[in-house]
């Protein structure tokens, strides 16, 4: 499998190549030259498969330079019940008889749906670093829940550093605590003054500068690097076969999204076969993709005007993943994918201005991809929170409130709708307290964390004074490693 760009470049390489590389040196985001796909019956056969075993089927073939016993053991060595808390790995459970099931994701080291693939990574990393005489240094950025698990995946990783950008004093206590109070060599945070969007702009800034990023063997962990999307793809599979539903029967999935990784993982397992029906996408106040899949106008928001919500790890008004689905859309609405069209789009989108798909064959491609979308408010938060507390005994945290809140409305009859839990509410105490007038259980290992001494360094919203602290902290790194 050779991979290319969103926008035009080719000949990226096969997997192990787009593992390391980040951005493509256009700009672009890795994709796979095609996409495989499964017939009715090689998707039944993948019922029943164990986790680790179902992974395998789902990511091999887009994986073909790992040897088929390498790949097995990383994925088995990944995809422990030891790791994850329970032996389904991603366990669904029903609420009640409402038709609506939850898709339990955030059983994992961090306690968030990031786990999931960000475990997988810390294993392939450390395999490819380690068979090419490697090393990695990772930039990324963070609403909250990628960056303490790129954190976890990567503890005692030799070969690999983590320099991880989050917003400064916007994530919940929980989450600042459990990236902050980490103290190991290889890792590093960075509080910007700004919001997320401006991290993930930090972060493409300095992928774009050729020289810096090869002299400092920077690459990516955020969902622009394909690896995790397409981790995330087998858990779709995982929960269509948990229903026990009939051989090419529809489920129905909806996501909390921001940054559009997780759903775009849906439309990946869809489009290889997977019988999903509708893709259900919610958002919060920062509604971008909302706005877009109800009138097809993708509208990039500032970040003056990107909200402070409840859910904060959709404060997103910039979402990089969004670029995969125009560029396969393009593909549907033309009879070929274009990356000189998804280019276009983005010169657009950098400069400011809407990308409007209303009225035109795009359109009528993304009408035909069955997405739709709904969002919520603080109050709709609290109000599910409460609701789904008190008819179906289980808490569940903000973001998870905004998925079952846009699904209610979107269900069909006699058609199942898996709603991705995303992080365990005890990562949002405050929010939960205030729905539920009590505080989540919260797991012993993270007793009295919010307590520990935080480390972490403030930083002006400057490429430039970016690249200076990662140049400075490697440089120091290599001098004491020469002794």
């Amino acid at each position: 499998m050779k991979y290319v760009s969103t926008r035009g470049a080719q000949n990226l390489g096969g997997f192990c190549d787009v593992l390391l590389l980040g951005l493509a040196p256009d700009g672009g985001l890795a994709m796979p030259g095609r996409i495989p796909t499964f017939g009715p019956e090689q998707i039944e056969a993948l019922r029943g498969l164990s986790y680790p075993e179902l992974a395998y089927a789902v990511m091999r073939p887009f994986i073909d330079d790992i040897p088929e016993t390498d790949l097995k053991r990383l994925l088995n060595d990944t995809y422990r019940a030891e790791v994850f808390g329970h032996p389904d790995i991603a366990p669904l459970t029903a609420l009640g008889d409402s038709g609506l099931y939850l898709l339990e994701l955030s059983n994992g080291p961090s306690l968030a749906f990031k786990d999931m693939a960000m475990q997988f990574l810390g294993q392939v990393f450390e395999y490819v670093l380690e068979r090419r005489g490697e090393h990695l240094n990772i930039l990324g950025a963070t609403s909250g829940d990628t960056g303490s698990a790129a954190e976890y995946a990567m503890l005692g990783k030799a070969r690999v550093n983590v320099f991880m950008l989050s917003p400064h004093g916007r994530m919940s206590a929980f989450q600042q605590a459990q990236m902050f109070s980490l103290r190991e060599p290889n890792i590093f945070n960075i509080a910007v003054e700004g919001v997320f969007d401006d991290c993930q702009d930090l972060v493409k800034a300095v992928n774009a500068d050729a020289g810096f990023k090869e002299r400092y063997e920077i690459g990516a962990v955020n969902s622009i690097n394909w690896a995790r999307v397409l981790a995330q793809a087998v858990y779709y599979f995982k929960g269509y076969f948990a229903l026990g539903l009939p051989a090419g029967a529809e489920a129905d999935f909806c996501v909390p999204s921001g940054n559009f990784g997780n759903v775009f993982a849906g439309y990946l397992a869809r489009s290889m076969g997977l019988p999903i029906g509708q893709l259900v996408v919610a958002s919060n106040e920062n509604d971008v993709l909302h706005e877009f899949f109800t009138t097809g106008t993708y509208h990039v928001r500032p970040a003056a005007r990107v909200a402070v919500t409840s859910s904060p790890s959709m404060d997103i008004g910039k979402a990089s993943n969004f670029e995969r689905y125009l560029y396969l859309i393009t593909g549907a609405s033309l009879g070929t994918v274009s990356g000189a069209q998804t280019l276009a789009w983005w010169q657009d989108v950098g400069e400011g201005r809407p990308v409007n798909l209303a009225g035109t064959p795009h359109w009528d491609a993304v009408r035909a991809s069955r997405f739709v979308a709904g969002r919520s408010t603080h109050a709709d938060r609290l109000n599910t929170i409460r609701e789904v507390d008190a008819e179906f005994g289980r808490l569940i945290d903000p973001h998870t409130a905004d998925g079952v809140f846009v699904a209610r409305p979107h269900r069909r009859s006699g058609v199942p709708m898996v709603c991705l839990e995303t992080a365990l509410p005890i990562k949002f105490e405050d929010t939960v307290r205030e729905a539920v007038g009590r505080s989540p259980e919260r797991p012993t290992k993270f007793g009295g964390i919010e307590a520990l001494e935080r480390q972490f360094t403030v930083m002006d919203n400057d490429v430039e004074a970016l690249k200076a602290f990662v140049a400075g902290r490697l440089d120091d790194r290599r001098r004491d490693a020469q002794g």
